[in-house]
């Protein structure tokens, strides 16, 4: 019998998934999410995501935040694989509440009831709302350092990048930063974990996409939190979600820095909504004379089936945006309006913007699509503005053309400023 126990605790071992080293002392024990198809119920992950946590051996032991709770196998798999033998963990770092990142805090306090759990006011009120947890809690304030031994530990509070409670630990002997849900993306980690792994042009555009839809409301805050990024003498970030990026990592924050900065690329993105191909003649028609006035990047969704997240990820990404869209049942075409609204909430800035609209009976989406230009955003509207009964006419198509030339030139002016 104790020669089978031995048998299964050996094939259980070699079974067991493995911490990855990020440093001598610093590991990585997140876990990939192949299964979920939409990130906070609505962003598509066709390629996955990964939840990132990390763990620190020192004379004190410590966690970098916990992982999805039905993730939770891998997560303890790789803690367990890392863990000196007769050791606890002496301190968990909440740097964010989100449920992808705390799901496990309680399972990790039933398994470590000793453990002390780290983290700043609101985030310890947030504790105590999700998982009933009063007793074992420190509160950190900005600047406060914990000190493990030969690592350190000091916090700074970036709220609202993206929720109140956010903050980033910075581990000052190896120049490390924990910067929770700031500088990470869609995309699971596809064999890799370092940018220099990876082919980062395909996770880069997840960053922006995870941007974009998730941080960029919040662009003001996450300029404050840049700044105090950029004080730090800087060797690695290691994000929640995305590579841990070590070979360059100014090069994720220069691209918030201009992200949230509203700088825009010179290009084009048209979003049509059509029901019978007349809305969609007429932006392709703009698309045509915007590209043959010279802008190479003119990007074109259909807002039925692109999904949202990858539109407001290109209209994030470039200066001019088109909208086109049918009257439906005397209003804006129900997936325009759901893109009008998410725009709106997004506040972006330093854009031009075109629009046109069509109807058969009943007039409609044009003047919703004028109330955008004027309440959605800092929209610059581009003239004409273009509204088609039925289907177009030459006419109709000849002002087409004249907007896609006139967008071209107003990206074109912006860049030259």
């Amino acid at each position: 019998m104790r020669r089978i126990g031995n048998i299964i605790k050996e094939v259980t071992v070699k079974m067991m998934q493995q911490a990855i080293k990020v440093t001598d002392s610093i590991y990585w024990i997140g876990g990939n999410d192949r299964e979920t198809d939409l990130f906070e119920g609505l962003w598509e992950l066709p390629r996955g995501v990964a939840y990132n946590a990390y763990f620190i051996n020192d004379e004190k032991c410590a966690i970098i935040d916990t992982i999805k709770a039905d993730k939770l196998s891998a997560y303890m798999e790789r803690l367990v694989s890392i863990m000196p033998e007769g050791r606890s963990i002496d301190y968990l770092v909440v740097n964010h509440m989100e449920p992808d990142h705390s799901g496990s805090i309680s399972i990790l306090r039933k398994l470590y009831p000793e453990m002390k759990i780290l983290g700043n006011k609101k985030t310890l009120e947030m504790i105590g709302a999700f998982y009933g947890i009063t007793e074992g809690l420190v509160e950190v304030k900005e600047g406060d350092v914990i000190d493990l031994g030969r690592h350190k530990l000091t916090f700074a509070m970036i709220p609202m990048v993206h929720w109140p409670e956010s903050m980033v630990a910075y581990e000052t002997t190896e120049k490390v930063l924990f910067s929770t849900d700031a500088f990470g993306g869609f995309c699971a980690l596809e064999g890799g974990i370092f940018d220099d792994e990876l082919d980062m042009a395909l996770y880069e555009d997840e960053t922006l996409r995870y941007f974009a839809n998730i941080v960029g409301r919040y662009s003001g805050p996450a300029q404050k939190a840049i700044a105090k990024v950029r004080a730090l003498d800087l060797k690695i970030i290691c994000p929640a979600h995305g590579p841990i990026l070590r070979s360059n990592p100014r090069h994720i924050v220069d691209l918030y820095d201009k992200w949230s900065s509203h700088n825009t690329d010179e290009g084009i993105v048209v979003v049509y909504g059509s029901m019978y191909g007349n809305t969609k003649f007429m932006t392709d028609t703009i698309a045509r004379a915007a590209c043959e006035a010279g802008v190479k990047d003119v990007i074109v969704h259909d807002a039925s089936r692109s999904n949202l997240s990858y539109i407001v990820r290109d209209i994030w990404k470039y200066r001019g945006l088109v909208l086109g869209s049918c009257t439906y049942n005397t209003e804006l075409y129900p997936p325009m309006a759901t893109l009008c609204r998410a725009l709106k909430n997004k506040m972006m800035k330093n854009r031009v913007l075109g629009i046109c609209g069509s109807y058969s009976w009943s007039k409609g989406a044009l003047a919703e699509l004028q109330v955008f230009a004027e309440q959605g955003g800092d929209w610059k509207l581009v003239e004409p503005t273009i509204e088609v009964k039925s289907s177009p006419t030459e006419a109709d198509l000849e002002l087409c053309r004249e907007l896609g030339r006139n967008m071209a030139e107003a990206v074109k002016a912006a860049e030259a400023k």
